[in-house]
């Protein structure tokens, strides 16, 4: 990847969601697509566990995740998910979705993390319970599949029944 600026090569900054030219000093943010990730050009070391194509470096609300561009999966660092997903709360405002329950069978599914190719776990997800996400414990990291992330980020995390009306 080139700097749009001076066409030198750009270095992705570890951690931050943009990169660097070290001849001209211009700091360079890939578009967003659909989903509001910014893709780098940089291919990380692991594969995708769906479609076996390198993932890339990325970053959605301002943290870094690996992506898929062909199946749009995401492996996110469980440290920063709750923090990602309460970010993504707050910029979608209340536009809560109702879960619909997920498929049973997806809880049989076996992949192996794009890490350390052990086999992940798959689990409802904590909060509001309406996805699987596949996680691995040994690398502290979640597969997502793609819209999992918005379909979280849309579902309230507590359901709150409504008060009774006292008549």
């Amino acid at each position: 990847m080139n700097c749009p600026s001076c066409g030198a090569p750009l270095h992705l900054e570890p951690e931050q969601d943009h990169c660097l030219c070290g001849y001209c000093g211009g700091v360079y943010y890939p578009e967003q697509n659909e989903e509001g990730v910014r893709v780098f050009g940089e291919a990380a070391s692991g594969a995708c566990p769906l479609c076996a194509v390198p993932l890339m470096h990325a970053a959605i609300g301002g943290a870094r995740i690996l992506y898929c561009g062909r199946c749009r999966g995401m492996l996110i660092p469980m440290e920063i998910f709750g923090g990602l997903t309460d970010e993504l709360r707050a910029q979608l405002g209340s536009r809560g979705l109702i879960p619909r329950p997920p498929d049973a069978r997806e809880l049989d599914r076996h992949i192996a993390c794009p890490q350390c190719g052990e086999g992940m776990d798959a689990h409802r997800y904590g909060g509001p319970g309406n996805i699987v996400i596949d996680s691995c414990e040994k690398c502290h990291v979640n597969w997502l599949d793609p819209g999992e992330l918005m379909r979280v980020a849309r579902t309230p995390d507590h359901w709150i029944p409504a008060e009774s009306d006292p008549g």
